[in-house]
């Protein structure tokens, strides 16, 4: 195997273990008594939040004191601008649904190189879902291969969004279309909406407002090595570890619904 290889594949196994040893660390404090609080902006956040997170930085920069760090809950370094490696972390993503006690939340973390994710782990620890995938040798689930929906037809599909966007009057005015009838339904955790379009339990997701690296990350390659494509809503590959460390949306699909939703999407100026 050259050198290239075993290196990924070393990394691969450190934060495989760790995102899974992580996920049983929130799983002792999910539906419990712990500290929470509001970050602004409508943001919770809790003690389990902080104690992964903890968790995570503490064991995967021991194992690779070169790597940066990139996670939702710890202040930034600008030093991670000078790294060619990085680990970008969400200790919990879909904190809303674990303070409701609803098990769609995610540990996520990926491995960031030149801007692009080379291995995603999103784990579910209260359904044992673990998503995970390296550059260019496919995606799993719970270590066997997954597939993203090969569905060319918006009508009649899963979609995991936002109810109120896509319902929202504004398609009603050209340049915009309403969109047709689908099966819709959320999850709080963007990963691991992502993730649920890479095992084709949803035919895509898509959304119209800002995202932070955490938040897609991980989730982008296993959609990626799924066989299906992550975009912004104009059609850019995310690059990650810029300075803001933001995404302005998100397109995951497999390629022929992928191409639908941006037809639909592309010419929207969002707010940035």
């Amino acid at each position: 195997m050259p050198a290239r290889e075993a290196g990924l594949a070393d990394d691969r196994a450190l934060i495989e273990q760790a995102v899974r040893e992580a996920g049983a660390i929130a799983r002792t404090f999910y539906g419990g008594d712990y500290k929470k609080w509001d970050k602004g902006k409508g943001q919770p956040v809790t003690e389990a939040d902080l104690t992964v997170d903890k968790y995570l930085r503490e064991t995967l920069i021991a194992a690779r004191p070169d790597y940066g760090w990139l996670s939702e809950e710890t202040e930034d370094e600008p030093s991670r601008l000078e790294k060619q490696s990085i680990f970008v972390v969400d200790p919990i993503d879909g904190t809303i649904a674990f303070l409701k006690n609803r098990p769609h939340f995610t540990v996520c973390v990926a491995l960031v190189r030149d801007g692009r994710p080379v291995i995603g782990v999103v784990f579910n620890p209260i359904l044992d879902e673990c998503f995970a995938a390296n550059d260019g040798e496919g995606a799993t689930m719970n270590g066997l291969p997954i597939r993203a929906s090969d569905r060319a037809v918006l009508e009649g599909c899963r979609m995991c969004a936002a109810r109120d966007m896509l319902e929202h009057p504004a398609w009603n005015t050209p340049p915009n279309r309403p969109w047709p009838p689908m099966h819709i339904e959320t999850r709080n955790s963007i990963a691991y909406r992502m993730a649920l379009v890479a095992n084709g339990a949803f035919d895509a997701t898509l959304a119209l407002s800002a995202k932070h690296d955490w938040d897609m990350a991980a989730a982008d390659i296993i959609v990626r090595e799924a066989g299906g494509i992550v975009t912004t809503h104009d059609g850019a590959i995310p690059r990650y570890n810029g300075a803001h460390a933001i995404q302005p949306s998100m397109i995951a699909a497999g390629p022929r619904l992928h191409a639908e939703i941006l037809s639909r999407v592309r010419h929207i100026n969002l707010q940035r």
